[in-house]
């Protein structure tokens, strides 16, 4: 009899794994859902016609392979060329893949800058995971008591950030604090880094500016970017990295062949033409987050200031753990977090207006009970 024990098949490193934790799905109906950061919005009419209307014989074909069409756009509209932006499964797998392709496995407890993954504290909790299944070490920094990033002074005097680290991840607008930073402060502190560099964009349509052009004018710096959040795509799993075309081509080498489903190709141009209609999305959803966000403190909440499609809000009364519970018994999902920074706070996604005047109510009643 074969006693081979399937545990001991599996790598250390992923046995002791703590994976990536998504936000809830819902499993009942009429839940109104503000946990997972996504557009309360579909997509543009024009985009659900062309994705409806390449749902025919091409689904038996394999999809181009490097999503050429959406690269020689997505360099159009970002004023570079193709070969400096590389296609996703979702910008996740494009962080992954960074991982693999600048950063080496920390063998034999080597302490060597070139092992580092570094990034911030609290920022995108998927980090962290990337590094350790990597076998990479991580150099984990606090942000400021208001989410914001240290001066460069202190991170210089402190010695706790590497400016050697071989990949830093940037998650700008934070999340999940919303806190915007400005091009200026981002681009002082990737002057000083050594390694690459990962800005993290997800949330930028939602921001009042980018760094996109950092990407283009430092050799090490790399922008993510996603048709998920601000483009209503989640569900077709579409992102891409903008950069140095050596670092594009080095990840290129690694991803999987046709990483890219058709159908998301398909609906990231036809996104691509129509910017006006989203835009106005952006707007309204802006003016959303305003309005919950003055609502919110009205009744006694802290809420901090956002550059993204969601807010972090301290509750009044009850412990934020304890406002999930409540929230969720009436229907409403949000996100709460154990680790230290943000565990008093709960992240709001924004939803329609409807949907925000559900979740005053709740409050409200909560309050009043």
């Amino acid at each position: 009899m074969n006693r081979t024990r399937p545990k001991q098949l599996i790598r250390q490193i992923v046995r002791d794994l703590h994976a990536y934790v998504p936000g809830e799905q819902p499993k009942i109906k009429e839940l109104i859902k503000l946990n997972t950061n996504e557009n309360p919005h579909p997509p543009s009419p024009k985009v659900l016609a062309a994705i409806k209307a390449a749902t025919d014989g091409r689904l038996r074909l394999y999809p181009n392979p490097t999503a050429q069409l959406l690269r020689e756009k997505l360099a159009k509209f970002h004023g570079c060329r193709p070969e400096n932006i590389v296609v996703g499964n979702g910008s996740d797998e494009l962080l992954a893949l960074a991982t693999r392709a600048f950063v080496e496995p920390a063998v034999n407890r080597n302490q060597r800058s070139e092992t580092v993954v570094q990034f911030f504290s609290p920022s995108y909790s998927l980090y962290p995971v990337l590094a350790a299944i990597h076998g990479a070490r991580t150099n984990v920094v606090a942000l400021d008591k208001d989410f914001g990033i240290p001066p460069l002074s202190v991170l210089k005097k402190s010695k706790a950030w590497d400016f050697g680290a071989a990949l830093t991840f940037i998650t700008t607008p934070n999340a999940p604090s919303g806190r915007g930073y400005p091009t200026a402060e981002l681009e002082s502190l990737c002057r000083e880094q050594r390694g690459v560099i990962v800005l993290d964009e997800a949330y930028v349509d939602f921001a009042d500016g980018n760094a996109l052009k950092l990407a283009l004018k430092f050799p090490h710096v790399i922008v993510a970017r996603t048709f998920s959040k601000a483009y209503s795509l989640c569900f077709q799993r579409v992102g891409y990295f903008v950069g140095h075309p050596k670092l594009i081509a080095a990840l290129d080498k690694i991803r999987d062949s046709y990483n890219v489903n058709g159908l998301g190709q398909i609906a990231a141009l036809a996104t691509l033409d129509d910017l006006k209609h989203y835009r106005a999305n952006f707007k309204t959803i802006i003016a959303t987050r305003e309005r919950l966000g003055r609502g919110l403190a009205a009744l006694g909440f802290t809420v901090l200031p956002s550059q993204t499609n969601f807010i972090l809000a301290r509750p009044p009364h009850f412990p934020a753990k304890a406002w999930l519970g409540k929230l969720r018994a009436r229907k409403i999902l949000v996100r709460w977090f154990k680790y230290p920074a943000v565990r008093d706070y709960l992240r709001i996604t924004i939803g329609t207006d409807s949907e925000a005047d559900v979740l005053l109510r709740a409050a409200k009643g909560i309050l009043n009970r």
